[in-house]
């Protein structure tokens, strides 16, 4: 069983009626509920909760993070900021999604400004699969059609991705990496860039089947720990291992 914590500022719906209208529960019931079918242990975190939700206990327990947030990224509290990151060097699964790519942990873990182009202007996104035989693309035939979303465009300001998984293209001429992999420390993390709040994005089963097979690439394996600090010689100086 994969435990999932899904954080969301969750500020918007409460607004905004036109993300409301969307997303009447906040966009992290949208997802837990389009995830939930998956097998997954999954509770939910809001901006508005103590410590964020986000408490030692809920961290320590936290197999993969789902991240989303946009409005309010300078009122995540920098303590709560720096033990996401700390865990995700020690072996914690995050997913980035949309305007999460500024976000503070995602911008601490990158160590760039992870600055974008954008435009909110109705375009159609097309989603293209570059990298079929990766884990996180399993089951998605080729691309994925959204007939509204909000633009990002290159440059996107991070640093060069382990792996690329998806490349969009909107109505306006850009491109983007939409879909990249990183691994910082023992963590693995993947940036998805589809989920504008204005459009029904999560409720889509293809975006959600890459969130989900995003979740299971990044749970953390199940081994061993590395070990630090001074160390014995193996073999013996002047000796045989035996």
């Amino acid at each position: 069983m994969i435990n999932v914590t899904i954080w969301n500022e969750f500020v918007h719906e409460k607004i905004h009626d036109e993300v409301k209208e969307v997303y009447p529960d906040g966009l992290h019931r949208a997802l837990a509920e389009g995830l939930g079918g998956d097998g997954f242990a999954i509770r939910t975190a809001t901006l508005d909760q103590p410590e964020h939700g986000l408490s030692d206990e809920v961290l320590n327990s936290t197999d993969v993070l789902i991240w989303w947030g946009h409005m309010a990224h300078d009122r995540v509290s920098d303590e709560i900021v720096q033990k996401v990151t700390q865990r995700v060097l020690n072996g914690m699964g995050m997913i980035v999604l949309h305007s999460g790519h500024f976000s503070k942990p995602f911008k601490a873990l990158m160590g760039t400004s992870c600055d974008l182009k954008w435009r909110v202007a109705d375009e159609q996104e097309i989603v293209w699969c570059v990298n079929p035989s990766h884990p996180i693309a399993e089951g998605i035939e080729g691309k994925i059609v959204l007939e509204k979303e909000e633009m990002y465009g290159e440059f996107f300001d991070i640093p060069v991705p382990d792996e690329l998984i998806f490349v969009s293209n909107f109505q306006g001429g850009e491109v983007f990496r939409s879909g990249c992999t990183f691994r910082r420390g023992e963590g693995k993390i993947f940036y998805f860039r589809p989920g504008h709040e204005t459009y029904p994005t999560y409720y889509n089963p293809e975006i959600l089947k890459v969130i989900s097979n995003a979740v299971k690439w990044a749970s953390p394996a199940r081994s061993f720990k590395p070990q630090y600090g001074k160390s014995e010689p193996v073999r013996p100086i002047g000796g045989v291992l035996v």
